[in-house]
């Protein structure tokens, strides 16, 4: 029974593209790319910012993703991907159960002009994606105020079957001023 419901999450998991920007496009977990060779390498993508976890010193990076014009690419606008600081750096897709914890879902807003997004590992606050000219930005509210999101800190205990987050924090730079933005989130 148990191993039934995981496989039900799995499946689930990969039938909601929870790992790539667009519900349509699923991710191969098997593969493992190079920076040098990898479908998000340089000059195709923007940074956008990193998940830092207590557990080892690898992050999940997420990307806009930029088509040979310069905009963001309607089919998977964003990507995120391991990045093994802890091994040798190398880029990996995130695995079917990886996604359930970093994975995202993203669509349109009701402009037309930015991409909506939230993610997995914290569904309670809103990521909008916008492009002004060259520049692509994650943009969401940090300590109340409009922030540019740079990176998500998560703190967590392992368990027996899954890791318990003891909090959450989100650095980045008000949208105004660019004075550095600072919130802790503790669990509910």
């Amino acid at each position: 029974m148990k191993m039934k419901m995981r496989q039900m999450i799995l499946v689930a998991a990969l039938a909601t593209g929870a790992c790539s920007g667009n519900p349509a496009v699923p991710t191969n977990a098997a593969t493992t790319n190079s920076a040098a060779t990898s479908p998000w390498a340089a000059g195709t993508n923007q940074s956008l910012f990193v998940i830092e976890r207590s557990k080892n010193a690898n992050v999940v990076q997420y990307d806009a993703r930029l088509t040979a014009d310069g905009v963001l690419d309607a089919k998977e606008p964003v990507k995120a991907y391991w990045v093994l600081l802890a091994e040798d750096g190398r880029h990996e897709e995130l695995s079917l159960l990886a996604c359930k914890a970093y994975g995202l879902d993203i669509k349109r807003d009701a402009s037309g002009k930015s991409w909506l997004m939230t993610l997995a590992a914290y569904r309670k606050r809103e990521i909008t994606v916008r492009q002004t000219g060259t520049v692509v930005r994650a943009e969401i509210l940090i300590d109340g105020k409009p922030s540019i999101l740079e990176k998500l800190y998560i703190n967590s205990t392992e368990g027996r079957f899954l890791p318990t987050v003891n909090y959450i924090e989100l650095f980045g730079k008000d949208l105004e001023t660019g004075e550095k933005r600072y919130e802790k989130l503790l669990p509910n």
